[in-house]
């Protein structure tokens, strides 16, 4: 992941994606590319910080990976688990023991 790479979209087909899926792929091929290169170097101490009242990093990496999963649940036309109702309860609830490192992989594993 270059800084002079075109975007994922302009780089091609993904390999064994359908054609009807290749926007699909190439939206979350960016944004895992993304959050990988604004994260880098992000201070820690900073992740659960809410500037202004606003939501912290560490929600807006939740929330993504949430939102992710329940998607593909939707697709697949399955209801909501326990499990995914519990971590839409708890997204954006300050947890020191959670990294941005682990934030990032539960992303990239959706």
């Amino acid at each position: 992941m270059g800084d002079n790479k075109p975007e994922v979209w302009l780089r091609g087909k993904v390999a064994g994606v359908p054609n009807l899926l290749q926007p699909v792929a190439h939206a979350l091929l960016q944004s895992m590319e993304e959050i990988e290169k604004y994260t880098q170097g992000f201070p820690e101490e900073l992740l659960w910080e809410m500037p202004s009242g606003r939501a912290s990093v560490g929600f807006h990496l939740q929330h993504l990976t949430g939102i992710l999963d329940r998607m593909l649940s939707y697709a697949k036309a399955e209801k909501l688990s326990e499990a995914q109702f519990a971590y839409l309860k708890n997204e954006g609830n300050s947890n020191e023991d959670i990294s941005m490192k682990i934030l990032v992989q539960n992303f990239r594993k959706r």
